[in-house]
Parts: C-alpha cells; sequence; structure tokens
C-alpha cells in the first residue's frame, strides 16, 4: 500500500499552510475567537468532503489529511473537524455548508461537552452508545437557539467546552458511526500536526539557548528526547493515513456503515492511541527545553501544549483507545492478555 501522498493533496496543504500563516498567527490566537476562519472557507477548505451537488469538492478523508495536519500545526480556534469532517458526512443537505458559514459542534458519545459550542450554528448531540451499532441511535440536531450552553472547564482557552441542554432537536437519520470514526481520524491529524509544531519550536530554541557556553541541544538528555518526539510523530503519521483509507473503504458512500472492512475500528483507535501519545510526548519535550518559561502566559507556546492536551482527550484519550486496539486483538477475551 502506498502510503505517499499525492501533489494535489500535498499543493492543498501547502495552500492551507499559507493561509494560516498570514491570518492566524499567535497575536492572533490572543485577540479573536476565528482568525482565518474566513480565509480558509474562500480557498475552499470547509467544502472539501461536501457533496459536489452541495457545492462542495467531493473528496476522500485521506486527501483532507495534509490540510488538516496543518490546521493543527496553527492551532486554529473553532469546530474545524466537527465542521469540514463531522457535518458533510452527517448533514450534507444543509445550505452554506461548503462555505463554512455554517458552523457545527458535536457532542459525542459519553462526551462531557461540545467544543466550541458558542460559535457553532447546529450541535450534533449524541446520546450515550449512539453510533456503535452503525445507526443515528439517538443522536439529535440542535440549532442555536434552542441550545443552552454551560460552559465547562478545559486546558485549551482557544476550544472552549460547554454543555449542552436543549428545549427542541430534530433527530440524525443518518449512520452516526462513520462519521465518529472521520472525526477521530482528523483529530488524530490534528495532533500530528500540533506535535510537528512543538518539535520545530522546541529545536529552534534548543540551538538558541546556550548554558555552560554551549546551546543546550548539544546536550544528550536534550537532543536524544527531541529526537523521541520526532521518531513518535514518524511512527503515529502512517497510522493516521492507514486509518483514513480504512475509514473510507468502510464507508463507500457517507449513508452507509461498515460492511466490508472488519479492522476499521482497530486501525482508528491506533491512529488515535499513537498521536496522542506523539503530542502528549512533544509537549512534555518542549517543556522541558523551554524550561519554567515554557508555562508564561506570555510565551505562545502555551497555546499548542493546551491544545495538544484538549485534542488527547477529544474523540478517546490513548488510554481508552488502547483498550479498544487490545480487545479486537483479544477477540473479546482479556484473560488471554494478562
Amino acid at each position: 500500500m502506498d502510503f505517499a501522498f499525492t501533489p494535489d493533496q500535498l499543493a492543498l496543504a501547502e495552500t492551507v499552510r499559507d493561509v494560516l500563516t498570514e491570518h492566524c498567527p499567535p497575536s492572533a490566537l490572543r485577540a479573536g475567537r476565528l482568525p482565518g476562519w474566513d480565509r480558509l472557507a474562500a480557498v475552499g477548505f470547509f467544502g472539501l468532503l461536501v457533496p459536489p451537488e452541495a457545492d462542495g469538492l467531493g473528496l476522500r478523508l485521506v486527501d483532507a489529511l495534509p490540510a488538516l495536519e496543518e490546521t493543527g500545526r496553527a492551532c486554529l480556534p473553532g469546530p474545524v473537524v466537527e465542521t469540514a469532517v463531522v457535518a458533510p458526512y452527517l448533514l450534507p443537505g444543509v445550505p452554506k455548508l461548503a462555505s463554512g458559514s455554517v458552523r457545527v459542534s458535536v457532542v459525542p458519545p459519553g462526551g462531557a461537552g461540545a467544543p466550541d459550542a458558542d460559535l457553532a450554528d447546529l450541535i450534533v448531540v449524541a446520546a450515550p452508545g449512539a453510533g456503535t451499532s452503525g445507526s443515528g441511535g439517538g443522536a439529535v440536531v440542535v440549532g442555536r437557539e434552542a441550545a443552552r450552553l454551560r460552559p465547562l472547564p478545559g486546558p485549551d482557552p482557544c476550544r472552549r467546552l460547554s454543555e449542552v441542554s436543549y428545549a427542541d432537536s430534530a433527530p440524525l437519520d443518518r449512520p452516526l458511526a462513520p462519521a465518529l470514526r472521520a472525526a477521530t481520524v482528523a483529530t488524530a491529524a490534528q495532533l500530528i500536526g500540533v506535535a510537528r509544531r512543538l518539535l520545530d519550536v522546541s529545536v529552534a530554541y534548543a540551538r538558541t539557548r546556550r548554558q555552560f557556553g554551549a546551546p543546550i541541544g548539544s546536550f544528550q538528555a536534550v537532543k536524544h528526547r527531541l529526537a523521541d518526539v520526532a521518531v513518535g510523530i514518524a511512527f503515529a503519521a502512517p497510522l493516521v493515513h492507514r486509518a483514513a483509507l480504512a475509514v473510507e473503504a468502510a464507508v463507500p458512500d457517507a449513508a452507509r456503515d461498515a460492511g466490508g472492512v472488519p479492522d476499521v475500528e482497530r486501525d482508528v483507535s491506533a491512529a488515535k492511541a499513537a498521536a496522542s501519545e506523539a503530542a502528549d510526548l512533544a509537549a512534555r519535550a518542549a517543556l522541558q527545553t523551554h524550561g519554567a518559561i515554557g508555562y508564561t502566559e506570555e510565551l505562545d507556546l502555551r497555546f499548542w501544549l493546551a491544545r495538544a492536551w484538549s485534542l488527547s482527550a477529544a474523540y478517546g484519550g490513548a488510554a481508552e483507545h488502547r483498550a479498544r486496539i487490545r480487545e479486537a486483538l483479544a477477540g473479546g477475551d482479556l484473560r488471554r492478555y494478562p
């Protein structure tokens, strides 16, 4: 299987990076909630997975992976995955979805809250256990006017969580499971982008920060730790790519659930676990490389640290997905693997 990205996929990612470099710099993260959102919409980012009949490009999830990674690298605020990935699976007929003018948030099964629900026009609320059978399974769509939001504590100031209650809703008539798989893989791609940014910043700092008359990057304790981060990213990225291919193979069209790909859940969990662990390792290495300054409010590093932590917990943490992998390998009988 070829895991190399095509020139078109890489060109799309380069376009997204250029847009976010100009319109979503670290200073914009301090000033507003949605920097770069309109510019990304103008280049068609939010219509990548939207069907052509709804003015989208109708691309595959794997085509969008490099671009999604760039949104993690830039720490782009807003319900990016929910609007660009989940909505085309669940709400393909919603007008103006491809334009990015309709923003969507999601409360996943068992999730504590919806990310950036205060910025969303529509909120998909899944009941506990919904999506596991491949049907709508109790999921509903709530409009902004009917939603009541209560802010929840969280580590990421640019990805705020809210508890959602509602007075009125519409039932979801499309399968939830494919959208949740796609969201998990897309979040894993963002985590790869976050990890790469943290590694780049840490390496640059290690080259310029000097102690005992030498750059700290020349010390084994520093360079070996940063090398471990690079290895973790290199191992996690192909797993994310493989999971995206598995999701697409399992769902030839968004209205059908998995049929012929029995390992799709395992592949998705492997990708999310590896990406979460790589981002967590990158965050810890960045903090240790920068020292106490890494915790300060003034340093932009804090945005990427917070994003690594918040996305690692989104759509299941590493421990949860590792448990799913063990169960898949053991055939449900974990006594075989003490």
